[in-house]
């Protein structure tokens, strides 16, 4: 568990709530922003001082450099009220990280990590009664990092703005979906930005998934982009394997998001009894597995519903299905252990936590 004493923010207070317009009980997720936004912006290098604003439209110039040439970075996280009322936001030190990570490459300026989680803190606690209380439900907050300049020229920008946005989020129920084995289209390929959480890496995707549902599919399973031998990830999530009693994922590489839903699994695995293997996984491995009959479960893991049981995997045109997911099932106790832990019903022993009291 950590804490941060946060410094007094400039802050303009919206003079009456939306929060009577949400539907709690029906929260689509992303549908409803929260009351508050806070603002950042980088000018004469440097980040400035955040301001927290009511949630509104933002001027902007159409010359503006993030929307010709893709200087767009952003994050997506959970914050929850614990069994003890306090509001804890989950990780916020490891989505810095990937954060700058993702910063660094696209030739953005990197957001000092106590910059970050003062915003983060600041903002939640601005808005925790947007936080839903009921079982499963949360605040998803989405920072996001873009070239403000307005410049028609091919540069890297010198003007960025930081926003933190928050929106309420319902439990995730994910049906088991079918997946297609990608062999045509590429997500990214190593050397390239398939490891940053940069938005051109989705608009990319949009068109091959389109076309894997007009085939009767959820979502494409991407392999690799030299040969299309290996698997990547699973849609828009990093992707886990149980073959013979072993937790197997992609070893991360240039053209792999390191997912932390996924590090957080593979850390919590072991005591779950379970051995963990990150490597090459081949498409013919995963093949074979299903006619041996050794591939148990195979699952995404990512924030929005920690894991998504797969359902079937469309392998060189032939379906193979995935045995269903049961309550002795490994993606359901890590589920269950993940969630333990950030309503404080397990101890935090691997200090992932940042807790806000409650007021």
């Amino acid at each position: 568990m950590t804490t941060l004493t946060i410094p007094a923010f400039a802050t303009k207070r919206i003079a009456k709530s939306r929060i009577s317009e949400v539907d709690f009980n029906n929260l689509e997720f992303g549908k409803y922003i929260s009351d508050h936004m806070l603002m950042v912006d980088y000018v004469d290098g440097k980040w400035q001082e955040p301001t927290i604003l009511p949630f509104g439209d933002i001027p902007m110039s159409p010359a503006m450099l993030s929307l010709h040439y893709g200087q767009s970075v952003f994050e997506g996280m959970k914050a929850f009220r614990n069994k003890n009322g306090d509001i804890c936001i989950f990780r916020p030190q490891k989505h810095s990280e990937r954060l700058n990570k993702s910063l660094a490459r696209m030739c953005m300026p990197e957001i000092p990590e106590e910059l970050f989680t003062q915003a983060l803190h600041a903002i939640v606690e601005t808005d925790a009664n947007w936080i839903p209380t009921s079982e499963g439900a949360s605040l998803y907050l989405r920072p996001v990092v873009f070239a403000y300049e307005p410049r028609l020229g091919v540069k890297i920008a010198d003007h960025f703005k930081f926003f933190v946005l928050t929106s309420p989020a319902g439990a995730y129920f994910s049906k088991p979906t079918r997946l297609k084995v990608e062999e045509t289209f590429v997500r990214a390929a190593e050397g390239g930005t398939g490891f940053a959480k940069c938005a051109g890496n989705y608009g990319g995707a949009f068109y091959p998934t389109q076309v894997a549902r007009q085939e009767g599919f959820d979502q494409v399973l991407w392999t690799d982009a030299k040969e299309h031998k290996y698997i990547d990830e699973a849609g828009v999530m990093n992707v886990m394997f149980v073959i013979g009693g072993k937790l197997i994922t992609p070893k991360l590489t240039t053209a792999l998001l390191e997912g932390v839903t996924r590090d957080s699994i593979l850390k919590l695995a072991p005591s779950l009894g379970i051995t963990v293997e990150e490597r090459r996984v081949s498409v013919a491995e995963i093949e074979e597995a299903f006619k041996n009959g050794t591939l148990t479960e195979a699952f995404g893991a990512g924030t929005a519903a920690v894991v998504s049981p797969i359902a079937a995997i469309n392998i060189h045109g032939t379906d193979y299905n995935v045995p269903a997911v049961t309550p002795d099932s490994f993606q359901q106790r890590v589920k269950e252990k993940l969630n333990n832990i950030r309503l404080g019903f397990e101890a935090d022993v691997f200090g992932w936590n940042y807790i806000i009291p409650a007021r």
